[in-house]
Parts: structure tokens; sequence; C-alpha cells
């Protein structure tokens, strides 16, 4: 079935239309379901002026529905990834709000500490949201919240969300990895995975720190020894030796 928007026998007046060349000012005709078209004057090739991306910014569908997607809607469709992540993780913990609360602070930090490092961010915050998404079937199945627990049960339900919100196979394989082990890095890793692991070590101390306070001596310590980017150490000094 074809949708509806793009169906020109849905199409009223207007639907085809003139715009600007933005580079040289030649008139160049649209319909309203390209998303780009090539100036015949110079040759530049720009975005429809008139379109809505909306749906097609995220839509798993998009690119059957109106053609290739220019790298301007794909940036889109990864930046507006992690907000929709971020929704399923609520809807998945339901009420189990300490759960939700810990994921968007992992999320939080690990946003600053992602970007300072240079990291893909719609990685960093789709497995920053998840990383713990497991923690309920390892209650359930192994009466336990253990990180190995978590770890082994937790890839199936980051897959299956990421890929019902339409998420590409090498973004879900690397969320996927990171929710896999996001407790035991490896002797290599990847600055997405480093932004993660940081900001749940963060959010763990500073959970722990409030149950049990900890010296700054000892904090300190930590900090020095198992933080894995300078980022992360600068953000958890700030945030636990203010």
């Amino acid at each position: 079935m074809k949708c509806p928007g793009q169906d020109m026998q849905f199409w009223k007046p207007g639907d085809i239309f003139e715009a600007k060349c933005p580079e040289c000012g030649v008139i160049v005709e649209f319909f309203k379901d390209d998303t780009t078209r090539k100036c015949r004057a110079c040759g530049h090739r720009f975005l429809n002026p008139e379109m809505d991306f909306g749906c097609a910014s995220y839509c798993q569908f998009a690119e059957q529905c109106i053609g290739d997607l220019p790298p301007e809607l794909l940036a889109e469709k990864e930046n507006m990834l992690k907000d929709r992540v971020a929704v399923e993780m609520k809807r998945y913990f339901k009420t189990d709000f300490k759960r939700i609360k810990h994921a968007s602070k992992v999320a939080r930090y690990a946003e600053k500490i992602g970007k300072a490092e240079g990291a893909n961010m719609a990685v960093v915050l789709s497995a920053a949201y998840l990383h713990d998404i497991g923690i309920h079937e390892a209650e359930r199945k192994h009466n336990s919240t253990a990180a190995k627990y978590q770890e082994e049960e937790g890839p199936p339900i980051a897959k299956e969300i990421l890929e019902k919100l339409g998420a590409k196979v090498e973004l879900i394989d690397e969320v996927c990895d990171i929710v896999g082990h996001h407790h035991h890095p490896k002797e290599e890793e990847t600055a997405n995975f480093k932004a993660v692991f940081d900001a749940d070590m963060i959010v763990n101390l500073e959970e722990n720190h409030k149950d049990e306070p900890i010296t700054e001596e000892r904090l300190e310590s930590i900090i020095k020894k198992t933080f894995l980017t300078e980022s992360g150490a600068k953000v958890a000094r700030e945030v636990l030796l203010p």
C-alpha cells in the first residue's frame, strides 16, 4: 500500500510548485514528494523546501516510500532515534521508576562524555538508555540482578526494541554488544563503549555514595583506576567531588 501522502490521486493544487535554487537563483520545479532536485543551470542539488519530513525522519519504511534519503534527513533520523529509544525504555520498565531514573542519568552523563570524546551519539545514547534493559529478565530467570545476568538477558530485548524502531543493523549490533558486556570492558574498546561505561560508573558511584558515603580519597582512587576516558573522569569529579 502506498502512503496516501505520496499517492498523486490525493494531491491538491500547489503540490507541484517552483522554488529558487539557493546557489544561482534559477527556478526549479518540484513535486511535493521530491526529496531533492538538481538545478539544471548550476548543477546544485538541494532539499525540497516545502517537504514535511515528519514521519520520514523516523519511519523504517521511509526509503521505500520516498526513495533514497538525503544526508540531512539521515542525520535527523539518527538524531531522533535516541528520543524514541528513551520512550521505549520507559515503556518497558513501566512503573520501575528507579531503573528509569538510573538509565536517564546514565544517558545524560554519557551524552556529555560522548560528545567530548567524539563518539557516535546515536550509538552512545541508545546503549545508555538500554544498558540495564535485561535486569527484569535477570530477576525473573535467575532471581538475581548480577551483572553477568543483566549482560546475558539484555541484548535480545535491546535488539527487539531497536528493530521495532527501524534502526540500522550496524547500530543494533554495536548497541547490543555494549549492552552485552557493559560492566566488563575488553582490552580494546571504542569511544562509544567507554562513554557508556564511564557514565554508568558515575551513576553507580553516586547512588552508592548516597547510601554509604565514600571518602574523597577513595573516590579519587576509583576515578584514577577505573575510568576509561579523561572526559569521564572529569565529569565524575564534577559530580562526586564538587
